[in-house]
This record gives C-alpha cells, structure tokens and sequence, in this order.
C-alpha cells in the first residue's frame, strides 16, 4: 500500500496525497477530506522512516532520566508527553539508571533515530553528554538540571532552597541533631538538597557537624531501609529528624523506623522530598518537599519544540520553580503546617 494506491481511490495526484500528509495548509479543506477518507478506507500507514530521511529528523523527541523506578520521573514524563502530543510529536523514553555510560549510550541511540530534540536529565554536571548532541545540530533542553550557560535552555527546582525548607522545619520544630539520608553524592540533586540543609543549620547557629550523612548507592525505598537500619544498628541515639534526598528513600526509612518499634514523629521526625503521590498514603502520612513535576515535564517541551521550530530566532531561558514544604504526621510535633 503505498501513496500511489491512495492517490487513485481519491482520485487526486500522488503530489496531492504528499501534500496532504506533510503540508496539509497547501491543500483545499475538501480536497483534504477526500484524501484523508481515502487513507482511513484504505489503512494506508505513512513510511516513517523514508520521510524521517527525506527531512532529515524525526516528529519524535528524546526524554531521558534518571529513574523510571520513581514516580518523580514519570509524573515529569505524562506532562512531556502530552505537551509533545498537543504538537503532534512523539516521545521516546529512556532511562540512564543514574549511570554515565547508559547515559551515553541512549545518547546515540537518539542521533541513530534522528530525534527532534532531547530533554536530557544528566548524570553529572559537566554537560559533555548535551555537548554532543548540540554538536550535532540537536537542540536539549536539561530538564530538572539548572545550567549557568546562557546558550542553553532548562528547566529546574531550586532544590537548594527546598533543602533548606525541609531542615529549617525540622529544626524550628525543635530537632538539634539531623540526619540526611542521600543516593549518589555525585547526583546534583542530592549535593543541592544537603547545600541547603546546611544552610538551615548556620541559620539555627548549629555547627555543620550536626548533619549526619547516610549515604545509601540508589535513590529508591530498598536504600532507604538500608540507610535506616545502619542508625539503628551504629549503637549511638538516633538522631532527632531525618531528612531523606526523596521520598522513596523516606518511605524505607520509615518502614524500618516503624518495624523496629521506633515512634513516628514522637521519637523521630522525617521529611521527605518530591511529594510523590504515595506519600501522602503511608502508614505515617509523610512530610514532603513538593516539586511541580508536571509542569517541569511541560515547559520544558514547550522550550525544546520552540527552538527546534525556529532555532535562530528562539531565546534561550533558564527556568527556575521554588519548591513547597507540606507537612503531614511524619514530622509533625505540637501541630502546624499545612496539607
């Protein structure tokens, strides 16, 4: 089944059928009608990939995070993905498992398929990875990754502010000594959240020795039970709160706080990070740092797709959103906050 064969059942040129398909403004409304009733009868699917080579790129985009394991990550997707949709592309979605190499490889899988453009979440901060992709006349934007250079387009979560906001609560409620329960130190995410906890301890005119680091390799629940029973089982008190980089990590903290007998908020206060949905449905209603996922995963389509359209003309913006601290009974002693 090819254009020919739809060009005759509608009784137009094989031009006109091309036209329809890729420059449907320069056909007549009923002339596009008849062909587009002519591809339905006849279940005429275009060749992508010959049109893909013919224009050079695809109507697809590239995603790539971190962690598809957590739901930060594929709340972010469904509002790349209905942007994206919304302009009649596609998204291809990959995962780097917060591994440089993956990284690189899925890189080249997106060259080899001739995307649009790539929303990149990196691994690291040195920005190589974007580099070649920009290189190759490829347009990225970094998604939930602030970036210092103004040739370059992102879109992120002051996330040193947000860890500032979950410390400074913990320790206006009374806390003196802090735990931080973090993944990779690699991971900026982490370094910014612990940047800001500190920045909660100067302001309490705490020494920065009072921030225990419990550094775990992933950033998901199994790690945050590994995090918890190593506190449990270093001999010394527990601290009075901890703070987790993110809520998966929060939730097996809190899971084996709770196995292990220990009270929730009454012996320790937890807050977590990202306000995923379960958050507010565990066992301990748990504290979290919000984060607008959506709308991350939404404005930065919009950026990626308005530089691909007019890359000479388009403004490069860096986008920063300020994160929101709700509090429910995970770290909540003598009452306040806000659901």
């Amino acid at each position: 089944m090819g254009i020919k064969q739809v060009a005759r059942h509608a009784g137009v040129s094989p031009g006109t059928v091309s036209n329809v398909l890729n420059r449907p403004e320069r056909v007549a409304a009923t002339t596009r009608a008849r062909v587009e009733a002519a591809i339905r009868e006849l279940g005429f699917v275009r060749n992508g990939s010959a049109s893909t080579l013919r224009a050079g790129h695809s109507s697809t985009i590239g995603l790539m995070v971190l962690d598809l394991g957590n739901p930060f990550f594929t709340d972010m997707a469904r509002g790349v993905e209905e942007s994206a949709s919304e302009r009649g592309y596609a998204v291809i979605l990959s995962s780097s498992g917060e591994s440089d190499d993956r990284e690189q490889r899925n890189i080249r899988v997106f060259a080899e398929q001739r995307v649009r453009g790539v929303l990149l979440t990196p691994v690291g901060d040195d920005g190589e990875n974007a580099d070649r992709l920009r290189a190759r006349g490829m347009p990225v934007v970094l998604l939930d990754h602030p970036t210092p250079r103004a040739n370059q387009c992102s879109v992120a979560v002051d996330d040193v502010a947000g860890g500032e906001l979950a410390a400074g609560r913990l320790l206006a409620d009374g806390a003196r000594t802090l735990a931080f329960v973090t993944g990779p130190t690699a991971l900026r995410q982490c370094a910014d959240r612990r940047k800001g906890a500190l920045r909660a301890l100067r302001t309490a005119g705490l020494a920065p020795g009072t921030l225990r680091d419990v550094a775990v390799p992933a950033m998901n629940a199994r790690a945050g039970q590994e995090a918890a029973r190593r506190l449990l089982d270093d001999g010394g008190p527990l601290p009075d709160a901890i703070f987790c980089a993110n809520d998966l990590l929060a939730l097996g903290v809190l899971r084996v706080l709770l196995q292990s007998g220990v009270q929730v908020p009454g012996d320790v206060a937890v807050i977590g990070y990202d306000d995923i949905e379960f958050s507010a449905a565990a066992a301990v209603p748990l504290s979290s740092v919000r984060q607008p996922t959506y709308q991350l995963g939404r404005i930065a389509t919009e950026l990626l797709l308005e530089e691909c359209d007019d890359p000479e003309g388009h403004a490069h913006q860096q986008v920063m959103f300020q994160p929101e601290l709700v509090i429910r009974e995970s770290s909540r002693r003598g009452g306040g906050g806000t659901e």
